[in-house]
This record gives structure tokens, C-alpha cells and sequence, in this order.
């Protein structure tokens, strides 16, 4: 499997449009002119009103949907080339696990339909159920355990090729405020524990900020990059949320979605 370099480019995206029915007459134009680069090992979310393309924008990098116009390439490679070599790993907001299966099995689907024997991929499959802390339920069935521990399987599931990206599209939208916390820590473990870059939709700004070395800021549909604002909050921990810093964030990402931040900003969060 390729990888990407320390400080290479993870993901590249020049001039993107996606445009729905295009030429039409329900004619959508779900993301304009949209450019970014993330670099390999970043945590970066998407933020903005609903339907502004933040969904979109991932499915195009995930090779679930086509661009209309514009380059999009995966460390180097088009999303396509990208999903055939197992360049990523994709989290949705429901866990799409499949109850007759055991948590081990589901985490061992992926390699499953690539081919590897059964031993290798069992042996994957509860070294990931050990880093997500679920080893002791490998042979429950999902619909025993709580939503977020389904949660922690499909990441554990999306990581089993161990690819050098994951893309994330409100994985914890459906999850309590308290177990959403506490899988925001489990997530910010394993980033640090593996050290994959990290692309990451989500509606809450408070969550955007605290998980996020970059929040990428939309606009209402068609989606555009209004702002970026980079969070520098070092090592999280339970007394992040109370920090100045933490409140500056929060107040910096939501002014620019009031749109009262310039077009493509950059403003540095958490630095003297």
C-alpha cells in the first residue's frame, strides 16, 4: 500500500464544482469553485449551514460521487485510483453495521472481500477491537452494544487496511452529549496512536474545534470556502472545553459563519 509522507499532500482539491442534473431543469449546484489542500497527519473539519456541500465535498474525495468540474486527487492519485489501492477508510453517521454478523466479522469485512485468509484477517481484526478498547465484545453481536461502542467498531472497521486517510461524515451526530465527548477523545487516541490525517463533517462547532488543527468554513449552497480558521489548543484533554483558547475558537469558527470573517481567511486560534 502507498503512503503518504510526513508533510506530503493527503488530500488536493483545485477548482471543484459539482453540479446535480447539470442541464436540467432541477439543476443543483451543490459546491463552487472549491479549493484545499490537506496535509498528511492534519485533523480537519468541515463546518457550515446544512445542504452548503460539506457531505458533497467528502463523497467527491471518497470517490462516491463525481466532480463536475475541477482536480481532486488522494496522495497523488484520483479518488478512484485512490479507493482501488485502499488509500482510505470511510465513518458515516450510522454505524451500517451488519447484525448477523459478530463485531469481529464486521471488522473483518473489508478484508474479507479483499481476500485475505482467515487467520490474518481475525488477528487484524481483534488488534483493532483492542485499540478501540471493544476486544471483550468481538463475538457480540452489534445490536448488544451501545451506539457509541457501534460507533467504535465501524471506525475500527474503516482502519482495518490500514489506510493513511479517513474520512468521517458526522460520525457522532446521533450520539448523546456525553457519549459524543467521549468518543471525540477515543478519536483524537487513535489519531495519535496511528497518525492518519483526518477529514471530519460535522454541524457542531464546539466538537469542530476542539478535535480540529484546521476548520474549514462553508457557505450556503452552492458550497464555498468562506474561511479557514486554525486551532492550536496542543494536547486535548477534559479541561480543553474550559480553556480561553477553546472560547476563542468557538467564537472565531461562528463569526465566520455569520460570514463577518474576509473570503479565505486564516486566523491562528491558541497562540501568543
Amino acid at each position: 500500500m502507498s503512503n503518504v509522507p510526513a508533510g506530503g499532500q493527503a488530500v488536493s482539491v483545485e477548482g471543484l464544482w459539482k453540479i446535480f442534473n447539470e442541464g436540467a431543469s432541477n439543476e443543483v449546484t451543490a459546491l463552487s469553485d472549491v479549493s484545499l489542500t490537506i496535509i498528511a497527519g492534519e485533523f480537519i473539519s468541515l463546518i457550515g449551514p446544512s445542504g452548503c456541500g460539506k457531505s458533497t465535498l467528502l463523497r467527491v474525495i471518497g470517490d462516491l460521487t463525481d466532480a463536475s468540474r475541477g482536480v481532486v486527487e488522494v496522495a497523488g492519485v484520483s479518488p478512484h485510483e485512490a479507493r482501488v489501492q485502499q488509500l482510505y477508510g470511510i465513518a458515516f453517521q450510522q454505524a451500517a453495521l451488519f447484525d448477523w454478523r459478530t463485531v469481529v466479522k464486521n471488522v473483518e469485512l473489508p478484508l474479507e472481500l479483499l481476500g485475505w485468509d482467515k487467520k490474518r484477517r481475525a488477528a487484524r481484526a481483534l488488534e483493532l477491537l483492542e485499540m478501540v478498547q471493544l476486544a471483550d465484545f468481538a463475538n457480540h453481536r452489534p445490536w448488544e452494544l451501545s451506539g457509541g461502542m457501534q460507533q467504535r467498531v465501524a471506525i475500527a472497521r474503516s482502519l482495518a487496511v490500514d489506510p493513511p486517510l479517513l474520512l468521517m461524515d458526522e460520525p457522532f451526530g446521533a450520539l448523546d452529549e456525553m457519549t459524543r465527548e467521549r468518543m471525540q477523545n477515543e478519536l483524537l487516541r487513535i489519531r495519535l496512536e496511528t497518525g492518519k490525517t483526518i477529514v471530519f463533517v460535522t454541524h457542531s462547532i464546539p466538537e469542530a474545534v476542539y478535535l480540529s488543527d484546521r476548520v474549514v468554513v462553508m457557505s450556503a449552497r452552492p458550497g464555498r470556502i468562506t474561511g479557514i480558521v486554525d486551532i492550536n489548543l496542543g494536547e486535548r484533554n477534559e479541561d480543553t472545553r474550559e480553556t480561553d483558547a477553546f472560547y476563542s475558537g468557538v467564537t472565531e469558527v461562528r463569526e465566520a459563519l455569520r460570514g463577518r470573517s474576509a473570503g479565505g481567511n486564516h486566523t491562528r486560534i491558541g497562540e501568543v
